[in-house]
């Protein structure tokens, strides 16, 4: 990895619409390709029907080959639109000793690399950043001065405040009407049955959706020795406890929600990747765009 990449050289960097350049620009730019397609004037493939689509599409000469519905796809094809959520409650500003940025800090700067990127391959982008509510919501545009608005927007945007993700994603399913692919950025501490019912409302609107789930190194390692007292956040109280005592239960308990997790977004076909803010943001790109699959 260039040295200029490095996480901790990225957090020096005030500007995100900088940071975001250097990444894209650095490592995967021309590597995602949009996994929305339209229908314009020239076939290129196929794509297996799901219900709501619409049947002038449908290929009837393979539907009497297979007795299986598909429709056709074509090559100059409508832009989708990227919609971000950002989470910016108070555990989102969690950084533990030895880490370049804050969850916060480095779920803005994936979501800033993440705009740059689809602005730069033509299709649209929005941003919506929500705490106990939902304090923005920018709707996707195609244009360059996009990425510096949003950038601009998330600069100005401090993580505090508590939340309730499940009644957050319900609201935004219903405000974001325009099929589209949906990215949440968020550390998803909460509920998991309400965050999941949530995922799947926006599933339910028909668009494709990505959970990035954000987490500090020592949230997932519990690597602390001495005596410590853990600050609580989004109205918890604060607590002495023995670390060492208590680590192999909190891993277990850490994986065991992790698990829950993972099992859930499968279920409702939302594609989910845990992101620690100690992995370069440009890695984190690659492998998670060059495995994206369009769920339909």
């Amino acid at each position: 990895m260039p040295k200029f990449l490095d996480p901790a050289v990225l957090a020096r960097i005030d500007s995100l619409e900088v940071r975001a350049r250097m990444i894209v620009e650095g490592y995967v730019s021309g590597a995602h390709r949009s996994p929305y397609h339209g229908f314009s004037v020239e076939f290129a493939e196929h794509r297996e029907y799901v219900p709501g689509d619409d049947l002038r599409y449908v290929d009837w000469k393979v539907f009497g080959r297979s007795d299986r519905f598909y429709l056709k796809r074509f090559e100059e094809e409508t832009n989708f639109d990227c919609h971000l959520l950002l989470d910016a409650s108070e555990s989102m500003s969690y950084r533990s000793d030895g880490v370049a940025m804050s969850k916060f800090d480095y779920a803005r700067t994936l979501a800033a690399s993440l705009a740059y990127l689809v602005v730069k391959q033509q299709d649209a982008v929005g941003l919506g950043t929500f705490d106990r509510e939902v304090t923005r919501l920018v709707p996707p545009s195609g244009k360059v001065a996009q990425v510096g608005t949003l950038c601009e927007m998330m600069e100005q945007t401090t993580a505090e405040h508590e939340t309730s993700l499940g009644p957050i994603l319900h609201e935004l399913a219903d405000r974001i009407r325009r099929r589209g692919l949906v990215v949440l950025i968020s550390d998803l501490f909460d509920d998991v049955d309400s965050l999941l019912l949530g995922l799947r409302h926006l599933r339910h609107r028909r668009h494709d959706v990505l959970a990035l789930q954000v987490v500090d190194p020592a949230e997932q390692d519990f690597p602390f020795d001495d005596p410590t007292l853990f600050k609580g956040m989004e109205g918890l109280p604060e607590q002495m406890t023995e670390p060492r005592s208590l680590r192999r239960a909190y891993r277990r308990e850490f994986e065991t929600f992790l698990k829950s997790i993972r099992r859930g977004c499968r279920a409702a076909r939302v594609e989910h990747a845990l992101v620690r803010t100690d992995q370069p943001v440009d890695q984190v790109l690659s492998s998670v765009l060059s495995g994206r699959m369009p769920l339909g």
